[in-house]
């Protein structure tokens, strides 16, 4: 063996590698494409060998480190590409071909991917198997996009990509005074984090359809509203009693989404508050899930709530989420001001009686803005969830009568008081 590795070394070597990297792509890519060639005179131009040409060639032209040579071979695979595409427009007489450009510009693509193999090998690869990917999943694709997927969820999908991609990274990350020291893009930042929640949960129905049912419907709009949840799912109890262990399996499973929810709220606005919080939270989720999961055991499996011709956002609870959070942020910030422990406690329980996810996020904006110990945060977050749990209880005996209401509120007492024993245990409890 030599000092650099011998033959072990020069195989490994970038451009030797690369190469490799490159026809093993071009490979993949053209035996995809080779099984969908076709036979006779109206069967596409390029297969297995042509494709792995196309990479081996881009893959030369990197390697010799001509970048003339390189756009040189990119327009001359591209040329191919129209003199293919043109000639699949002539077909013999009474025969139909498929006019897209899937081939020509999976060929063009191929190219490229031997151009970036030679240069980063693992990158390239894993493009290749995606190109190849993509090119198997015609037949999904095109039935995912003409038949799953409904107008409603793409405006939805769009508008999603829009907030999260577009104005998110544009809006100011700087704490405003007005909002009590949470900055804008941390606000529009939760928005974007409830309407993936939203999201998520729809995806979900959409792929377990009526096995998910009412539970799992519960457990994501407890993402959005645990309260409005636990009154839903009470009024349809009482006019359904067949539906009932459903329904109480729906909004128990939704106050384990108010611990879930808590817990991503901070980690995006105080992830130090959130790891103080993390073993509490963990409790009282872990105790509403297994209750949850023992009332909907043996419930009737339904249909998804969800119609899919609408979409799954409610991008205006959201606002008036992010609303009420700004508003919640600047009194609770005002209360800690005027009256210090006792103004703090006593504006986030009573911004808890409507919602807990609010006075939580807003104790985690004070924390960022260095008002509040991670400590203090964890205590007013499960000062909010007991208050709140206060509210959920009296709304599931109003909504859903006394054995509805009976049940939600034992599993309220359960998951709060488990998430208080452990933050007790560990010698933190509420102040």
């Amino acid at each position: 063996m030599n000092g650099d590795g011998g033959p072990w070394g020069l195989l490994t070597s970038t451009p030797l590698l690369g190469l490799a990297a490159a026809l093993g792509g071009g490979l993949l890519i053209g035996l995809e494409r080779e099984r969908r060639k076709g036979r006779g005179a109206s069967r596409e131009a390029a297969g297995i060998r042509s494709f792995a040409l196309a990479a081996l060639g881009g893959g030369i032209a990197q390697a010799l480190e001509q970048p003339a040579l390189v756009a040189l071979g990119a327009l001359v695979v591209a040329a191919l590409g129209l003199i293919a595409y043109w000639k699949s427009h002539e077909p013999p007489p009474g025969e139909l071909v498929d006019p897209g450009l899937t081939t020509e510009l999976a060929l063009f693509v191929t190219y490229l991917v031997g151009v970036l193999s030679v240069r980063e090998p693992m990158l390239g690869a894993a493009a290749a198997v995606v190109v190849a990917g993509l090119l198997a999943l015609r037949e999904r694709l095109h039935r995912f996009a003409t038949e799953l997927l409904s107008e409603g969820e793409l405006h939805d999908a769009l508008l999603l990509a829009a907030l999260a991609l577009v104005l998110l990274p544009v809006v100011p990350a700087e704490p405003w005074p007005l909002l009590g020291g949470l900055a804008p893009r941390t606000l529009l930042g939760l928005v974007v984090l409830i309407l993936l929640l939203q999201a998520a949960g729809h995806v979900a129905l959409r792929l377990f359809g009526a096995r998910a049912g009412i539970a799992l419907s519960g457990l994501f709009s407890g993402f959005v509203s645990s309260t409005a949840t636990v009154a839903a799912m009470g009024v349809r109890a009482r006019s359904d009693p067949a539906q009932r262990a459903a329904c109480e399996a729906g909004a128990v499973l939704s106050t384990a989404a108010t611990w879930l929810q808590a817990m991503l709220m901070l980690l995006a606005v105080a992830p130090a508050a959130a790891r103080a919080l993390a073993p509490a939270a963990a409790a009282g989720a872990a105790v509403a899930l297994a209750f949850g999961a023992l009332r909907a055991r043996g419930a009737a499996a339904v249909p998804s709530p969800e119609a899919a011709a609408h979409g799954p956002l409610r991008v205006r609870e959201a606002a008036l989420l992010a609303l009420l959070l700004g508003a919640v942020t600047v009194g609770v910030s005002w209360a800690q001001r005027s009256f210090g422990a006792l103004g703090l406690y006593g504006g986030t329980a009573l911004a808890a009686l409507a919602d807990a996810h609010s006075p939580v996020a807003a104790l985690g904006a004070l924390q960022a803005a260095g008002t509040l110990s991670a400590e203090a945060v964890r205590d007013g977050a499960l000062l909010a969830v007991a208050t709140n749990s206060v509210s959920r209880s009296v709304t599931a005996f109003a909504a859903g009568g006394a054995a509805y209401g009976s049940r939600v509120a034992l599993s309220l007492l359960l998951s709060t008081g488990a998430a208080a024993a452990v933050a007790w245990a560990l010698g933190s409890g509420p102040v």
